[in-house]
């Protein structure tokens, strides 16, 4: 990557030569560099980044915005249950830090999972197969205290708002905490849609690992399984991972993970945000009612066999 590194004295007489202004360069490599633009020409621009002024090369910049808009999400959408925004793009050891509280851990009788936190009254999107059966769901909360340490707070009596068994998606309700708020994470903007290459992350607990953090990319966008659309991605997803968020490059969530391929390397799978969306839209179409289940597959009594050794009719 040409870009050349020049002292602060060499270039402090810029300064004086342009109003200076604070934005965002992201690179065309995916680095963003942040600093002060002290001048613009037709060919780079020169940004004063604190220690050094960069002079960046004009074809080798992807995006410039202003540094505010950098640490401001613009809401797009704020639907009763989940919200999307338009974020800035940041590294996935930024995004982990700011969005991972909202991830938890789905513990049942039979089993463990994972889940992610959608609005400030506890509502968690996790898979159907995760809580498939069981009413006896808690979820484990990891709050950064005062000090910057993350404290494990299991939480239980979690009710059960929601089943979608064909599109393998559950919507729970997490009981209020009085001493802290749910950190919630933002849904993807189906106007900006991903692309296969995209960079891609998951967080989530797999074997019981908790808050475990893979990185990959979109291998492609719409693999078919079964009549139903996935999102294949490189990044690995184990058991434990199952009802977690997939995030793209700016922490919005993207699908839901929730199944690999046994046998094969890099072969993941995500319920794309769209199907959760919906999911979540027509939330009572697929409303649970724990002395009348009626969101999972309903079986006919199969017909009586005839007794082949019956006389005929008369």
């Amino acid at each position: 990557m040409n870009i050349a590194f020049r002292s602060l004295s060499a270039l402090a007489v810029l300064a004086f030569t342009t109003s200076a202004r604070a934005e965002v360069v992201e690179l065309k490599s995916g680095q963003k560099i942040e600093g002060q633009v002290l001048k613009e020409t037709d060919r780079e621009v020169y940004v004063d980044v604190g220690v050094d002024v960069v002079r960046i090369p004009l074809d080798r910049i992807l995006s410039r915005h202003d540094s505010a808009a950098e640490r401001e999400p613009t809401q797009i959408e704020k639907n009763d249950v989940f919200s999307t925004a338009k974020l800035p793009v940041k590294t996935v050891k930024e995004l982990a830090e700011q969005f991972g509280e909202g991830v938890v851990l789905v513990q049942t009788p039979g089993g463990l999972g994972s889940g992610f936190i959608i609005n400030d009254r506890g509502y968690c999107v996790t898979n159907y197969h995760v809580v498939e059966k069981e009413t006896r769901i808690s979820c484990v909360l990891f709050h950064k205290n005062k000090t910057g340490d993350f404290e494990r707070r299991k939480i239980e009596d979690v009710k059960i708002i929601a089943l979608n068994p064909f599109f393998d998606l559950a919507l729970l309700q997490i009981p209020e905490q009085k001493d802290f708020k749910f950190t919630t994470v933002f849904l993807s903007d189906e106007s900006a849609p991903i692309r296969e290459g995209d960079e891609v992350f998951a967080i989530g607990n797999p074997l019981g690992l908790e808050r475990s953090v893979s990185q990959g990319i979109v291998s492609t966008k719409n693999r078919d399984f079964e009549g139903i659309v996935y999102i294949q991605t490189t990044t690995q997803i184990n058991p434990g991972n199952s009802g977690g968020p997939l995030f793209d490059n700016r922490g919005q969530v993207i699908g839901v993970t929730n199944m690999k391929l046994l046998g094969g390397e890099g072969l993941n799978f995500a319920i794309p945000i769209a199907y959760v969306k919906h999911f979540l839209k027509n939330r009572d179409a697929f409303a649970f009612d724990q002395d009348n289940p009626n969101s999972g597959y309903r079986y006919l009594d199969a017909p009586r066999r005839r007794n082949a050794k019956a006389p005929p009719k008369s």
